[in-house]
């Protein structure tokens, strides 16, 4: 059975604490940081003993492109997606097929490696917030749902589902909710003919859906990821969507408004969350399992909707991934694209070195 909540472990290979977090009916899932990785074989050998604990469980990873990349050694690097709509302003045609080119080449090697799912993409737009900047693809939504669209189906084309992130939008407002709390004083139908058009004209695409911890004061009081205004009278009634609700991660600073763990983590199911994530806090996580045993189980059918096509390991990464069929040609296309085909060594350094990544709160 696949429990509700998602928890991290504290480094490149098990201990016996992570060993026996695992093992709680209520785990459901495990998402990796930079701190879990190594290189390639280390991550696919430690997936591997992660489901020879537990074998009904989701592993993710945030691996978006750009500063947010937890899978970086021997791994093909990724544009930011915001050089994607810089690309578009110019050339929309080229873009379009980049993004394809970057959906798939992602999801190829992380399912190369173990990993179910990366959580994206981003379909915030490039606003003022201090956390999404050119996490975004674009700040016009139209531009958005065109290389997001693009982007998913080459995720699909090799086998991992999709999540979309940050519903309803956080690119806003400025503060950002890793830090502190983040509240959107603009009224609904504001949201709905602005940022919401990136989630609502790709649903299609979604197979999940992750809200965003800001509250956006004049539809509710409470982050999205606890409201039952978003989650269910505004996702699942109006929008009519079916897939997962992955909550933010519940310790970030934007989540303190529900109360300890324990209540933040009821507070996201009840308000209609499938699966709550609980990281980078192993006293939280432990009263996080606690608090869930009184919990429900997710919708099982609905979970599994999550699991990758995960290929058999042929004792290398680019061994493995030749196992999908346009992987070379979409490696080559982004290299030779964005990177001007460098040598991999110096390929995660062409950002500039004050953009570090956002989501390294902790």
């Amino acid at each position: 059975m696949y429990g509700v909540l998602m928890i991290d472990i504290d480094s490149t290979a098990l201990t016996n604490e992570d060993v026996s977090l695992l093992k709680q009916a209520q785990v459901g899932g495990v998402i990796l940081f930079a701190r879990n990785v190594a290189n390639a074989a280390q991550v696919r050998t430690l997936c591997d003993n992660i489901r020879c604990h537990n074998p009904d469980i989701l592993i993710g990873v945030d691996q978006e492109g750009g500063r947010v990349a937890r899978l970086r050694d021997g791994f093909t690097p990724l544009p930011a997606m915001g050089k994607l709509g810089e690309l578009f302003d110019h050339n929309p045609t080229q873009a379009l097929s980049c993004a394809y080119d970057c959906g798939y080449l992602m999801a190829a090697e992380v399912l190369a490696v173990g990993i179910d799912l990366s959580f994206a993409p981003v379909l915030d737009r490039d606003g003022i917030s201090q956390v999404i900047g050119d996490r975004s693809f674009h700040e016009d939504p139209q531009v958005i749902v065109a290389l997001a669209t693009q982007f998913m189906r080459g995720m699909r084309a090799a086998g991992m589902a999709t999540t979309g992130k940050h519903f309803p939008g956080h690119g806003a407002i400025a503060p950002d909710s890793h830090v502190a709390e983040a509240i959107d004083n603009r009224s609904l139908d504001e949201i709905l003919a602005s940022d919401m058009q990136p989630f609502a004209q790709t649903l299609p695409w979604l197979d999940a859906l992750m809200p965003a911890h800001v509250i956006f004061s004049q539809v509710d009081d409470k982050p999205a990821g606890f409201s039952k205004v978003w989650l269910k009278d505004i996702i699942r009634d109006q929008l009519k969507f079916d897939g997962v609700l992955f909550s933010d991660d519940l310790c970030m600073a934007g989540a303190q408004a529900a109360g300890d763990i324990s209540a933040r983590v009821r507070a996201a199911i009840e308000a209609g969350c499938d699966i709550a994530l609980v990281c980078n806090d192993r006293v939280a996580a432990h009263e996080a399992a606690k608090a869930a045993q009184e919990l429900p189980y997710p919708n099982q059918s609905r979970i599994k909707t999550m699991c990758g096509q995960v290929p058999s390991w042929q004792g290398d990464l680019e061994s493995t991934c030749r196992q999908f069929e346009y992987w070379q040609q979409a490696k080559d296309n982004v290299l030779n694209t964005f990177f001007n085909a460098q040598s991999d060594s110096s390929l995660f350094e062409t950002e500039n070195s004050e953009t570090l990544d956002p989501t390294a709160y902790r």
